[in-house]
Protein backbone atom coordinates (compact mmCIF):
# COMPACT_ATOMS: atom_id res chain seq x y z
CA UNK A 1 0.00 0.00 0.00
CA UNK A 2 1.43 3.33 -1.05
CA UNK A 3 1.34 6.12 1.50
CA UNK A 4 1.10 9.53 -0.08
CA UNK A 5 2.35 12.69 1.59
CA UNK A 6 0.72 15.57 -0.25
CA UNK A 7 2.33 18.95 0.00
CA UNK A 8 -0.18 21.57 1.10
CA UNK A 9 0.96 24.97 -0.03
CA UNK A 10 -0.11 28.25 1.46
CA UNK A 11 -2.91 30.36 0.07
CA UNK A 12 -3.16 34.11 0.05
CA UNK A 13 -6.06 35.82 1.75
CA UNK A 14 -7.38 37.37 -1.46
CA UNK A 15 -7.42 33.93 -3.13
CA UNK A 16 -10.13 32.75 -0.74
CA UNK A 17 -12.63 34.74 -2.80
CA UNK A 18 -11.60 32.98 -6.03
CA UNK A 19 -13.82 29.89 -6.24
CA UNK A 20 -12.13 28.53 -9.37
CA UNK A 21 -8.71 28.68 -7.72
CA UNK A 22 -10.01 26.93 -4.60
CA UNK A 23 -11.69 24.21 -6.68
CA UNK A 24 -8.47 23.57 -8.60
CA UNK A 25 -6.49 23.47 -5.34
CA UNK A 26 -8.92 20.96 -3.82
CA UNK A 27 -8.76 18.78 -6.93
CA UNK A 28 -4.96 18.84 -6.77
CA UNK A 29 -4.95 17.85 -3.09
CA UNK A 30 -7.49 15.07 -3.63
CA UNK A 31 -5.41 13.67 -6.48
CA UNK A 32 -2.36 13.68 -4.20
CA UNK A 33 -4.16 11.62 -1.55
CA UNK A 34 -5.53 14.26 0.82
CA UNK A 35 -9.28 14.01 1.35
CA UNK A 36 -10.46 17.61 1.37
CA UNK A 37 -14.07 18.70 1.68
CA UNK A 38 -14.94 22.32 0.99
CA UNK A 39 -17.83 23.85 2.87
CA UNK A 40 -18.90 26.59 5.22
CA UNK A 41 -18.42 26.65 8.97
CA UNK A 42 -22.16 27.32 9.27
CA UNK A 43 -22.87 24.03 7.49
CA UNK A 44 -20.58 22.13 9.85
CA UNK A 45 -22.26 23.66 12.90
CA UNK A 46 -25.71 22.95 11.50
CA UNK A 47 -24.84 19.34 10.73
CA UNK A 48 -23.40 18.70 14.19
CA UNK A 49 -26.16 20.49 16.08
CA UNK A 50 -29.07 19.01 14.11
CA UNK A 51 -27.81 15.45 14.62
CA UNK A 52 -27.05 15.80 18.33
CA UNK A 53 -30.15 17.30 19.94
CA UNK A 54 -30.49 16.77 23.69
CA UNK A 55 -34.12 16.93 24.86
CA UNK A 56 -35.57 18.18 28.12
CA UNK A 57 -38.98 16.59 28.65
CA UNK A 58 -41.66 18.65 30.37
CA UNK A 59 -44.40 16.03 30.57
CA UNK A 60 -47.62 16.44 32.54
CA UNK A 61 -49.86 13.72 31.08
CA UNK A 62 -50.24 10.93 28.51
CA UNK A 63 -48.07 12.37 25.71
CA UNK A 64 -45.05 11.96 27.97
CA UNK A 65 -45.80 8.23 28.23
CA UNK A 66 -45.97 8.00 24.43
CA UNK A 67 -42.59 9.73 24.19
CA UNK A 68 -41.02 6.85 26.13
CA UNK A 69 -41.66 4.58 23.13
CA UNK A 70 -39.11 6.58 21.13
CA UNK A 71 -36.32 5.45 23.42
CA UNK A 72 -37.22 1.76 23.25
CA UNK A 73 -35.81 -0.74 20.77
CA UNK A 74 -38.78 -0.64 18.37
CA UNK A 75 -38.30 3.01 17.39
CA UNK A 76 -34.81 3.78 18.79
CA UNK A 77 -34.52 7.55 18.62
CA UNK A 78 -30.74 7.17 19.04
CA UNK A 79 -30.61 6.71 15.25
CA UNK A 80 -31.33 10.43 14.88
CA UNK A 81 -29.22 11.69 17.78
CA UNK A 82 -32.12 12.43 20.16
CA UNK A 83 -31.40 9.90 22.88
CA UNK A 84 -29.39 11.98 25.38
CA UNK A 85 -32.31 13.22 27.50
CA UNK A 86 -31.25 15.66 30.20
CA UNK A 87 -32.75 16.38 33.62
CA UNK A 88 -31.49 19.95 33.58
CA UNK A 89 -32.60 22.67 31.14
CA UNK A 90 -29.06 24.09 31.19
CA UNK A 91 -27.79 20.98 29.38
CA UNK A 92 -30.61 20.72 26.83
CA UNK A 93 -31.06 21.90 23.26
CA UNK A 94 -34.85 21.82 23.15
CA UNK A 95 -37.75 21.42 25.55
CA UNK A 96 -40.49 18.94 24.69
CA UNK A 97 -43.77 20.17 26.20
CA UNK A 98 -46.19 17.26 26.60
CA UNK A 99 -49.61 17.36 28.20
CA UNK A 100 -51.93 19.90 29.74
CA UNK A 101 -50.33 23.14 30.95
CA UNK A 102 -52.25 24.86 33.74
CA UNK A 103 -51.87 28.48 34.75
CA UNK A 104 -50.31 27.36 38.03
CA UNK A 105 -47.73 25.31 36.11
CA UNK A 106 -47.02 28.04 33.51
CA UNK A 107 -44.52 30.09 35.62
CA UNK A 108 -42.41 26.97 36.20
CA UNK A 109 -42.33 26.23 32.46
CA UNK A 110 -41.31 29.81 31.64
CA UNK A 111 -38.56 29.67 34.26
CA UNK A 112 -37.19 26.40 32.84
CA UNK A 113 -37.26 27.89 29.34
CA UNK A 114 -35.30 30.93 30.49
CA UNK A 115 -32.65 28.68 32.06
CA UNK A 116 -31.86 26.99 28.73
CA UNK A 117 -28.76 28.07 26.85
CA UNK A 118 -28.82 29.51 23.34
CA UNK A 119 -29.71 28.30 20.80
CA UNK A 120 -32.84 26.76 22.31
CA UNK A 121 -36.01 25.36 20.77
CA UNK A 122 -39.51 24.42 21.90
CA UNK A 123 -41.73 21.59 20.66
CA UNK A 124 -45.44 21.52 21.52
CA UNK A 125 -46.44 17.85 21.58
CA UNK A 126 -50.10 16.82 21.69
CA UNK A 127 -53.43 18.59 21.44
CA UNK A 128 -53.44 19.75 25.08
CA UNK A 129 -50.10 21.51 24.68
CA UNK A 130 -50.89 22.92 21.24
CA UNK A 131 -54.33 24.39 21.98
CA UNK A 132 -55.61 23.19 25.36
CA UNK A 133 -57.21 20.05 23.92
CA UNK A 134 -60.46 18.86 25.51
CA UNK A 135 -59.78 21.16 28.48
CA UNK A 136 -59.63 24.31 26.36
CA UNK A 137 -62.70 25.87 28.00
CA UNK A 138 -61.43 25.19 31.49
CA UNK A 139 -60.70 28.24 33.63
CA UNK A 140 -57.30 26.89 34.73
CA UNK A 141 -55.79 25.57 31.46
CA UNK A 142 -53.48 27.52 29.14
CA UNK A 143 -55.00 27.66 25.64
CA UNK A 144 -51.78 26.66 23.92
CA UNK A 145 -48.24 26.79 25.24
CA UNK A 146 -47.38 29.43 22.63
CA UNK A 147 -49.23 31.92 24.83
CA UNK A 148 -46.35 31.84 27.33
CA UNK A 149 -43.23 30.75 25.35
CA UNK A 150 -42.40 30.78 21.60
CA UNK A 151 -42.89 27.42 19.86
CA UNK A 152 -40.78 26.14 16.95
CA UNK A 153 -42.57 22.88 16.05
CA UNK A 154 -46.15 21.70 16.66
CA UNK A 155 -47.05 17.99 16.96
CA UNK A 156 -50.85 17.54 16.88
CA UNK A 157 -52.48 14.37 18.16
CA UNK A 158 -54.03 12.91 21.29
CA UNK A 159 -51.46 11.58 21.80
CA UNK A 160 -49.34 11.74 18.63
CA UNK A 161 -47.90 8.41 17.55
CA UNK A 162 -44.13 7.84 17.76
CA UNK A 163 -43.94 8.18 13.96
CA UNK A 164 -45.54 11.63 14.23
CA UNK A 165 -43.06 12.59 16.94
CA UNK A 166 -40.19 11.49 14.71
CA UNK A 167 -41.60 13.61 11.90
CA UNK A 168 -41.79 16.65 14.19
CA UNK A 169 -38.24 16.12 15.43
CA UNK A 170 -37.02 15.82 11.84
CA UNK A 171 -38.75 19.12 11.05
CA UNK A 172 -36.78 20.66 13.91
CA UNK A 173 -33.61 19.26 12.34
CA UNK A 174 -34.54 20.88 9.03
CA UNK A 175 -35.17 24.18 10.77
CA UNK A 176 -31.77 24.06 12.47
CA UNK A 177 -29.99 23.22 9.21
CA UNK A 178 -31.63 26.24 7.57
CA UNK A 179 -30.49 28.63 10.31
CA UNK A 180 -27.18 30.47 10.63
CA UNK A 181 -24.91 30.46 13.65
CA UNK A 182 -22.54 33.19 12.49
CA UNK A 183 -24.57 36.22 11.49
CA UNK A 184 -28.00 36.46 9.95
CA UNK A 185 -29.76 34.54 12.71
CA UNK A 186 -32.79 36.54 13.81
CA UNK A 187 -34.29 34.01 16.25
CA UNK A 188 -33.28 36.12 19.25
CA UNK A 189 -34.96 39.16 17.75
CA UNK A 190 -38.11 37.14 17.01
CA UNK A 191 -38.24 35.86 20.59
CA UNK A 192 -37.68 39.38 21.92
CA UNK A 193 -40.65 40.61 19.87
CA UNK A 194 -42.72 37.68 21.17
CA UNK A 195 -42.09 38.59 24.81
CA UNK A 196 -42.59 42.30 24.11
CA UNK A 197 -46.00 41.57 22.57
CA UNK A 198 -46.81 39.27 25.49
CA UNK A 199 -45.89 41.96 28.03
CA UNK A 200 -47.97 44.54 26.13
CA UNK A 201 -50.97 42.19 26.08
CA UNK A 202 -50.65 41.52 29.82
CA UNK A 203 -50.39 45.25 30.50
CA UNK A 204 -53.48 45.93 28.38
CA UNK A 205 -55.38 43.15 30.17
CA UNK A 206 -54.43 44.57 33.57
CA UNK A 207 -55.52 48.04 32.44
CA UNK A 208 -58.89 46.73 31.27
CA UNK A 209 -59.38 44.88 34.56
CA UNK A 210 -58.60 48.06 36.50
CA UNK A 211 -61.05 50.05 34.37
CA UNK A 212 -63.77 47.47 35.00
CA UNK A 213 -63.07 47.58 38.73
CA UNK A 214 -63.31 51.37 38.82
CA UNK A 215 -66.50 51.25 36.78
CA UNK A 216 -68.04 48.79 39.24
CA UNK A 217 -67.02 50.94 42.20
CA UNK A 218 -68.46 54.09 40.62
CA UNK A 219 -71.93 52.59 40.28
CA UNK A 220 -74.49 54.03 42.67
CA UNK A 221 -75.66 51.50 45.28
CA UNK A 222 -79.23 50.24 45.03
CA UNK A 223 -81.66 51.65 47.57
CA UNK A 224 -83.53 49.21 49.75
CA UNK A 225 -87.22 50.08 49.62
Amino acid sequence: MEIKSPKIKGIKYEDFKDNEYIDSLVAELNAAGANIVVGKLDQLMQWGHANSLWPFCFGTSCCAIEFMCLGAARYDMARFGFEVARNSPRQSDYIMCQGTITYRMAPALVRLYEQMAEPKYVIACGGCTVSGGPFKKSYCVVKGVDEIIPVDVYMPGCPPRPEAMFYGLMQLQRKIKASKFFGGDNRKEARAKFFEAKAAAEKDLALRAEQMRLAEESKAPLLDI
